[in-house]
């Protein structure tokens, strides 16, 4: 077992994130400012998750066929910077569209083999994983805080350049990371569909997608949202802060968890805090206090949660089948769910408006709950 890299790919983490951060409460923003409609929106924020569903599963196999994941993961990088240069050369909606689809399919390469990379350095000590995988975000948090002031000072023009600086720190964290073993493991020799077809992978997966789709609306107009109703780009960025600082606590404290409780019940709590929070979103949004409660039920609905996904896949799926049971889990979950909650957030936000668009969230979340107690069966992780 090679040591594991950890700043190399705590590095790596932290300028992925920290592109979220920057990209994904604020490019709405920027969109909304081209004078795009909500639909136009919505589809434009989707394509982010439409090229997951199809490009982690080829950059998967590509992974575990080569066996040269940091290499894909590099090329990917560089061309996914290329093609975000484009947004500096035109603004239309069919540009945009051309630009987005392209960014988003390169940059979709990278987080399911780096996860997958991750978890084979830590081979059985994957509790260790949140310990790498916080340092996202903290990357996360400097971002979205740093990006809201940018905006309330410079303009939202300044957004296309914070973001170019982030994409440039992940292509230069790509080429740090050393290329690791592929462990044996004695489910090579079961495929990789009879693995999926298994009734408790079936249900993980559809659990997680439709958590995935929940936070369509919320990924989508909650900058918008809050904006809307009085709160400053600055009050705003540190609202998404606040959720992913009590999502670093989780990552520090899940080693501990993971110890006491079994998979399946920390994930069901996750579900159940998500039925709460997109409620509090929905309706409480004139109550600071109840929205600041909602985004610190982040360290549930995406740290615990994540962090519990990352151990079942790698239950699910071991030794040559890690690279694609990471892009399965990418493609299914934030590929497939993340766009069927961007379409639907669109199309909801102005025929339901923002109180019924997330209570629809909280009865998604709700059904992926009643998947979770029914059907899976993990146990501890290791």
């Amino acid at each position: 077992m090679h040591t594991v890299p950890y700043w190399r790919l705590s590095g790596f983490y932290f300028f992925h994130f920290a592109f979220i951060g920057a990209f994904a409460p604020y490019w709405s923003l920027y969109l909304k400012h081209l004078s795009f409609s909500a639909l136009q929106i919505g589809m434009l924020m989707s394509l982010l998750h439409v090229t997951r569903v199809f490009a982690p599963a080829a950059w998967g196999w590509l992974a575990d066929h080569t066996g040269r994941r940091l290499l894909i993961v590099q090329v990917a990088a560089l061309a996914g910077l290329a093609s975000y240069c484009g947004v500096f050369f035109g603004e239309s909606f069919g540009w945009m569209f051309v630009i987005m689809a392209l960014m988003s399919f390169f940059w979709s390469a990278s987080l399911p083999l780096i996860e997958a990379t991750t978890l084979s350095y830590l081979g059985e000590s994957t509790a260790r994983y949140g310990r790498i995988r916080v340092w996202g975000s903290v990357g996360f948090i400097l971002a979205v805080t740093a990006t809201g002031y940018l905006l309330d000072a410079a303009g939202i023009a300044s957004l296309l350049w914070a973001v170019l600086g982030l994409k440039l720190g992940i292509v230069i964290f790509s080429r740090q990371i050393p290329e690791g073993e592929v462990m044996v493991h004695h489910a090579d020799g079961t495929s990789i569909g009879q693995i999926f077809r298994r009734p408790e992978v079936i249900a993980f997966f559809a659990a997680c997608m439709l958590m995935a789709l929940a936070h369509g609306p919320y990924y989508t107009f909650y900058s918008i949202y809050l904006v809307e109703h009085g709160y400053s780009k600055s009050i705003v960025g540190w609202l998404w802060a606040i959720g992913v600082i009590c999502e670093i606590g989780i990552f520090f404290l899940m080693p501990q968890l993971m110890h006491r409780f079994r998979l399946k019940q920390i994930m069901a709590f996750s579900f159940g805090c998500a039925i709460a929070r997109f409620l509090m979103i929905g309706w409480g949004v004139d109550w600071p206090a109840m929205i600041l409660l909602a985004q610190a039920l982040h360290a549930a609905t995406y740290g615990a949660h994540h962090a519990t996904a990352m151990m079942v896949v790698h239950q699910f799926f071991r030794g040559r089948h890690q690279a694609k049971g990471q892009a399965l889990y990418t493609s299914l979950t934030f590929g497939l769910g993340g766009t069927l909650g961007g379409i639907f957030s669109g199309y909801a936000w102005e025929w339901l408006g923002a109180g019924l668009t997330f209570t629809v969230s909280s009865i998604a979340v709700l059904l992926g709950l009643i998947l979770v107690v029914w059907k899976m069966n993990v146990g501890r992780a290791t």
